[in-house]
């Protein structure tokens, strides 16, 4: 029997490679493939394309993955000084993900993908975190990790997902200011929303962290499993 297929969004951002620099380049983190490989999925990258959603066909599971800020058109605000969208990743994404989610597709939404979730939702997003909680641990510097606490709602599929986890690692300065439709159920000391879900379906969660790079990816072998699982039935 095949490994269930696992869509991964994708960048498309400029690169360097052998004598090639500054070229657009379709990519994703090599974590998230490793990671979906590790819990027993095959994972098929997927560009940003809004033109339809046929690639669900074919697939068993989303991650909708990190990177820059959603749009903040989407959620009815103008941008922050210190937003960066792109256009493409948002209008690619949101036409996978409504008809993924009308098709009881497991989805994982993971940094930028839980605020997509959110939005997706009908909810909104803080633009630039430390104006809201005063401090830079969430991202505490480019391309540095951060680490904080986190608490989970008792009974949700975060806390079943996750049971035993107290600690994240953490790198984004936006974040999930009201959810929608979605029920919060994970928290970090500061307040910070750090995991959402819909109860209403099989497996739909978003986390605020980066499990790819944590040595226990726990949402992401849960995403594979719930994937199996749906396509079987």
């Amino acid at each position: 029997m095949r490994r269930p297929l696992i869509g991964i969004s994708a960048y498309v951002e400029p690169a360097a490679w052998a004598v090639w620099r500054g070229v657009p380049a379709v990519l994703v983190p090599e974590a998230y493939v490793r990671a979906v490989t590790a819990a027993g999925g095959r994972a098929v990258v997927v560009p940003p394309d809004d033109e339809d959603a046929d690639v669900l066909a074919v697939l068993d599971g989303l991650l909708l993955a990190g990177g820059a800020d959603v749009g903040p058109g989407r959620y009815g605000q103008p941008p922050h000084p210190r937003t960066e969208d792109r256009p493409d990743r948002d209008a690619g994404e949101l036409t996978l993900l409504a008809p993924a989610l009308a098709a009881g597709l497991p989805v994982l939404g993971v940094c930028r993908g839980m605020q997509l979730l959110a939005v997706a939702y009908g909810g909104t997003l803080h633009q630039h975190l430390p104006d809201v909680v005063g401090h830079d641990e969430h991202r505490p510097a480019p391309g540095v990790y951060g680490a904080h606490a986190v608490r989970f709602a008792a009974g949700s599929l975060a806390a079943t997902v996750l049971a035993g986890v107290e600690r994240v690692n953490s790198y984004h300065h936006q974040a999930v200011a009201d959810p929608g439709r979605l029920t919060v159920s994970g928290w970090a000391a500061d307040g910070v929303i750090e995991a959402v879900e819909d109860p209403a379906l099989p497996f739909v969660l978003g986390v605020q962290w980066h499990p790819e790079n944590e040595p226990d990816p726990r949402p992401i072998t849960a995403l594979v499993r719930a994937a199996g699982r749906s396509r079987a039935v």
